[in-house]
């Protein structure tokens, strides 16, 4: 039944009170009597200096953890099963890659934002043109996509009208962004403390029904019934025969597009650099090893449900639940899972939902302020803007993209366009040069600000090119390489694209290398970063936690290779 019970918004209602509290609170101790700002605009937009490793870990979860995961990767959990898994196991060993690499490079130059990385690095038109770039992209695309199939979820689950939860999410977002990085650090901890609450109970749940339709229970008696029932749901590398190898062709998800996937996304994205940057070098790495475990336990909250959903659905458990317009729809997976959730604990997993919404819908709006304020505002609008303009400006920020998300979203068609490997595919349009900027960038100092701007609007043509190749020309010749799949048959062959992205990755590379050697050779001065050796020796118990998480993925790709 779609509605929740009067103890299910208990539940939720004390959710929401403690979380709002203790944001209040928080925000209460680093004001004056007088309500103003005691910080500077570093203190609200990065919490500079007050994170804890494990709020900055939490941080990073919860901003990255949303309707996103919750409804598109149980979906692609009943579809393809444990595979989609390696989104986040690989996800931990880029967290460990990110804080031995990449943050001591912007902790040691003074970086709080990507585009001031690229106006330090590069030019100012580099950073002022991905700046736009990157606000469009995050208010159009994330910010919409978070509130939307958060609403849509939400509003599955209570019954409640879609637009009011629309709404009702920006409100809770807004209140816990107004109080900027600190604020959302710390209430983040809360919110993944109910989201890993919630997840798992609705995973204990799911994995308690397949036993019990098979006359056991308990939930190692539900997940060993799923292992026979489902077997082909626990393979984390396809073969080529699978249906569903175009969307995770083989060992790229090892050795190709999925590093770029992971490397962009947690090194290169405001979105969640930011939570590090305002932390000294020792605590922002174990902030990020912290993370790193938590992202091991993901699957078992967002694609384990997914398999249960499966092998409950081949047994006819589910009727018309998993049916939208007449066909099979996998991403209705969670949400009929989480109605079929006795009283109390769908109020529980109702809060875990909207835990994971709104943290990333609050990590969002920060991120949007952060880039507004100081890449564009104080650049462009007012240079002498005093500390108390520039959190003012940054507030007015979040309301305004927020209210865009809220006015937009209805009219995209997000709920049309898939779940989880939609947009997984369509930001790699744009990843591949990005992260070839960033990553030369980083560590090669004759890179030009030519090279950078080629890779940024470069990448995203060769991604288009390649996209529309199958329909210019047969691709039946790659194939026989494993570069060229048909995702059904009598379809035409196209590059699956994790593939893609690692070609214009490196296509990207190969051409920035030589721009950038035409133009040094011709007296192009560069500007490089301060980098040396000694900044990336980390400490001996990140060392330990990082041993400890490759030896754990290691056993589990050797168990479920």
């Amino acid at each position: 039944m779609n509605q929740l019970a009067t103890i299910d918004y208990i539940v939720f209602f004390v959710y929401f009170t403690i979380v709002a509290g203790y944001g209040i609170w928080i925000y209460r101790r680093k004001t004056g009597h007088d309500g103003t700002m005691e910080g500077d605009s570093k203190d609200y937009f990065l919490a500079e200096g007050s994170l804890t490793w494990w709020a900055i870990g939490s941080s990073l979860i919860a901003s990255n953890i949303s309707a996103e995961q919750f409804v598109g990767m149980s979906g692609s959990g009943f579809k393809m099963g444990l595979a989609i898994a390696t989104y986040e196991w690989m996800a931990a060993l880029t967290l460990i890659i990110v804080a031995v690499f990449f943050i001591p490079v912007y902790l040691k130059n003074k970086i709080f934002t990507m585009p001031q990385f690229l106006s330090q690095r590069y030019n100012g038109t580099v950073a002022m043109i991905m700046a736009i770039f990157w606000l469009a992209l995050y208010v159009v695309v994330n910010l919409t996509s978070i509130l939307y199939l958060g609403a849509i979820a939400v509003s599955s689950i209570s019954g409640l009208n879609l637009t009011f939860c629309m709404y009702a999410l920006a409100a809770f977002a807004i209140i816990i962004t107004l109080g900027g990085m600190k604020v959302i650090g710390f209430t983040d901890v809360i919110q993944v403390f109910f989201l890993i609450l919630g997840g798992l109970a609705t995973t204990y749940l799911a994995l308690n029904l397949v036993a019990e339709h098979y006359g056991q229970s308990g939930v190692l008696a539900g997940f060993s019934q799923m292992t026979s029932q489902a077997n082909d749901h626990f393979h984390m590398i396809l073969e080529r025969e699978n249906p569903n190898y175009s969307a995770l062709p083989g060992l790229t998800v090892l050795l190709g597009g999925m590093w770029i996937v992971n490397l962009n996304y947690w090194g290169c994205n405001q979105y969640i650099t930011q939570r590090a940057l305002g932390a000294d070098l020792p605590t922002a790495r174990n902030g990020l090893l912290f993370a790193a475990f938590l992202k091991l336990l993901m699957p078992i909250i967002v694609v384990l449900p997914g398999i249960a959903a499966y092998v409950l659905y081949k047994e006819n458990v589910f009727g018309t639940e998993m049916m939208q317009n007449g066909e099979l729809n996998p991403d209705r997976a969670y949400p009929v899972l989480l109605n079929i959730l006795p009283v109390g604990l769908k109020g529980l997993s109702f809060a875990a939902l909207t835990a994971a919404v709104v943290a990333s819908l609050a990590g969002k709006a920060n991120s949007i302020a952060t880039i507004f304020t100081l890449d564009v505002y104080q650049k462009v609008f007012n240079r002498e803007a005093s500390e108390k303009k520039l959190v003012s400006v940054g507030k007015i920020t979040v309301v305004v993209a927020m209210l865009l998300g809220v006015l937009i979203a209805p009219h995209l068609g997000i709920d049309k366009k898939g779940g989880f490997e939609f947009i997984q595919e369509y930001t790699g349009f744009v990843s591949p040069g990005i992260f070839a900027m960033f990553i030369l960038g980083f560590f090669w100092k004759r890179t030009t600000s030519s090279a950078a701007l080629f890779a940024t609007v470069g990448g995203f043509v060769l991604s288009v090119i390649l996209k529309a190749l199958p329909n210019l020309t047969d691709l039946s010749g790659l194939s026989s390489i494993g570069f060229a799949v048909q995702p059904s048959p009598g379809a035409p062959y196209e590059i699956p694209f994790l593939d893609r992205m690692g070609i214009v990755f490196v296509l990207c590379v190969l051409a920035m290398v030589v721009i950038s050697l035409i133009e040094t050779g011709r007296g192009v001065k560069t500007k490089g970063l301060e980098v040396d050796a000694s900044m990336f020796r980390p400490h001996r118990g990140f060392v330990i936690g990082s041993t400890v998480i490759i030896a754990l993925l290691t056993v589990l790709y050797t168990i479920y290779w």
